[in-house]
């Protein structure tokens, strides 16, 4: 019988591919810094010294600033996704999982507060792109909306509903380092359930049920 192509290990990338992965990653992140810090004007020359890579490394993997920037805030969303996969608990009733999600993600705007800050950067795009909270937002809404569990209408416009909060969250929770953001979080998650048609009893306890612990997440790659 033939094995199966599918099951048989792949070979590791050879020294070549792996430099070049490292020197885009060092990219990325070096842009990633300059996003965080509003600095979207910053030539490339500096983003190659930030990264600590030589000017023609940059053009072998962008063509633009603009493009590694893309490839900078998405791969944010990816980070942020990932988190959310290897916290998240796998459970039958979406009104839990969103509200999980929701909570894990206002906990990460001081958890990882480059992460945040790149979040925060892209605004919008937050929203309605196809990585990161987003797409794990509307499959949840959706669900629970199908099941008769969210008194919502329009899945996509309780996704700006939810998405405008968590950034408004993030911004406050960056500007006032005083604010408690377990119990900010967990109050405007709350709130949001009720919105979306959820008893007041329910989404007191959903918005308090206990989380997996953000000390366990890995830390960020070299």
């Amino acid at each position: 019988m033939a094995a199966d192509p599918e099951s048989e290990p792949k070979p590791e990338p050879n020294r070549l591919v792996r430099r070049k992965m490292r020197t885009r990653a060092a990219l990325v992140r070096a842009a990633q810094t300059f996003i965080a810090e509003g600095n979207l004007n910053a030539p490339i020359l500096e983003i190659t010294k930030a990264a600590d890579v030589g000017m023609g490394s940059f053009y072998n993997h962008f063509q633009t600033k603009d493009e590694l920037f893309q490839a900078a805030v998405d791969d944010a969303l990816e980070a942020h996704g990932a988190v959310l996969d290897t916290l998240g608990e796998p459970s039958d009733d979406p009104v839990e999982t969103f509200t999980r999600s929701f909570r894990l993600t206002g906990r990460l705007h001081r958890k990882a507060p480059q992460l945040s800050r790149v979040l925060l950067r892209s605004g919008t795009e937050l929203i309605t792109s196809d990585r990161g909270l987003a797409p794990r937002a509307i499959r949840d809404l959706r669900a629970a909306i199908d099941s008769g569990r969210f008194k919502v209408e329009d899945p996509e416009l309780a996704m700006v509903v939810a998405a405008g909060a968590l950034l408004g969250l993030g911004q406050l929770l960056l500007d006032r380092p005083d604010r408690d953001d377990a119990a900010a979080t967990d109050q405007i998650a709350e709130d949001l359930l009720r919105m979306f048609g959820v008893s007041a009893a329910k989404a007191n306890k959903l918005a308090h049920t206990p989380l997996p612990s953000l000390d366990d997440l890995p830390p960020p790659a070299p």
